[in-house]
């Protein structure tokens, strides 16, 4: 793949695909669940550069407990929150950040981490299987985190207020369709966000250069 390679260049070519394939009452509904998300996103109920992140617990999709404690110990850490492990826009962008961002922050030292609500025991391995993913990939419970940081929230609602969790509610175990929206939470070693990117709409995610950028500024103030 390209050195240069463009998520939203393959969000763009997805949605063509949809355009191409989908009923369009379907695509329709699609666009207006996104364009509802946006409308309603309120980034002042989100965690924001300079808040302290309190201790968390994670597990990995291995079983393995994962703690902000642990995450940075020797310096700056980042988050990408997911929805599930089926999401095609998932399936485009945790693969993108294992070829475009991973291995630069691997060479650094840097722990990457994959978050979604989906729990271990109903398939959120698959997606690291699926990609051969080799960063972390972790279960938010209940998305306490994500709540935490103000980026859920309830999928079913967006079309027509009225909830019907289904089968997310199923995957996640939290009986209730709530979801994070995607994000990249970057974490420096006193425990304090110093870059977060929210993204309302599923097809518009963070590029691996706007990661990488943050986090040579988070090593270079911790160095002076």
């Amino acid at each position: 793949m390209a050195e240069n390679e463009s998520l939203t260049e393959q969000f763009q070519a997805l949605h063509r695909e949809r355009v191409r394939s989908w009923k369009p009452e379907n695509l329709a509904e699609n666009v207006a669940r996104r364009a509802r998300l946006v409308a309603d996103f309120d980034p002042s109920r989100t965690v924001r550069p300079g808040d302290v992140v309190e201790p968390f617990q994670l597990a990995e999709a291995d079983g393995t407990t994962l703690t902000l404690e642990r995450l940075t110990a020797e310096g700056p850490a980042v988050l990408v929150f997911f929805r599930y492990a089926g999401c095609p826009a998932c399936n485009l962008a945790l693969p993108y950040y294992e070829r475009q961002l991973w291995p630069r922050l691997r060479k650094a030292g840097i722990p990457l981490v994959a978050i979604s609500p989906h729990l271990p025991e109903t398939g959120l391995g698959a997606i690291r299987e699926r990609h051969g993913l080799t960063y972390g990939i972790a279960n938010d419970r209940g998305n306490a985190l994500a709540r935490r940081f103000g980026i859920t929230f309830d999928r079913d609602l967006v079309p027509d207020g009225q909830p019907s969790p289904g089968w997310i509610g199923e995957l996640t175990g939290t009986g209730t369709a709530e979801l994070p929206q995607p994000a990249v939470i970057a974490i420096d070693r006193d425990r304090v966000a110093r870059f977060v990117d929210v993204s309302p709409d599923w097809l518009a995610r963070t590029e691996a250069p706007a990661i990488l950028e943050a986090v040579g500024r988070i090593e270079s103030a911790a160095v002076g």
